[in-house]
């Protein structure tokens, strides 16, 4: 039996995404497994932005069914962190007990980068806790981003990749993604 791998992650907006995303589809096709990716859909038309919306929502969570695993790209996107909609499908799949990997291309963990977020202004606090000048606690637990998307991987046996891609490249380079494909062909069905 073929494993059905979704592969999550910000590159569906990208400029050339049909490309990025079809680099993908042929690397998991060549280590045996079968690409499911939410740009290989076309939504029928809607009335409403909104219920446009809806309908992608509804055709990604099917894909997602029908697949046998996960690899998600939480390369910062937009921000700090990973891409949102790629968290969400991360976590929809460790709740399903399906097989799951996830990657970055940038290297620093989560809590250097919300260091350089603040600028400088963030604090450590009579509790010992790092806080921006807003008075929130940043998250210093040596991860690659919020705990509970590394942590759900690596809690159901799963593998994150950390590769620190050419800055012109952070959502094309292949490296980190491929090793998830090796981790999971390595492991078996």
């Amino acid at each position: 039996m073929t494993i059905k791998l979704y592969l999550a992650g910000p590159e569906v907006f990208l400029p050339d995404a049909r490309g990025a995303l079809d680099a993908k589809a042929d690397m998991a096709r060549a280590y045996g497994f079968e690409p499911i990716m939410p740009g290989d859909i076309a939504i029928e038309p809607a009335p409403t932005r909104r219920e446009f919306g809806l309908r992608i929502s509804e055709v990604d969570e099917r894909m997602m069914n029908s697949a046998d695993g996960i690899i998600a790209n939480l390369t910062p996107f937009r921000g700090i962190s990973a891409d949102v909609g790629t968290a969400f499908e991360l976590g929809y799949m460790c709740a399903q007990g399906k097989i799951v990997a996830a990657y970055t291309n940038i290297a620093d963990g989560h809590f250097e980068r919300s260091m350089r977020f603040y600028g400088g202004d963030a604090v450590k606090g009579d509790d010992g806790r790092w806080r921006g000048p807003d008075g929130i606690a940043l998250e210093d637990v040596d991860m690659i981003d919020n705990l509970m998307l590394q942590g759900g991987v690596l809690r159901r046996g799963g593998h994150v990749a950390v590769h620190a891609a050419q800055p012109d490249r952070l959502y094309l380079d292949l490296t980190a993604f491929e090793e998830c494909l090796t981790f999971i062909a390595a492991r078996g069905a």
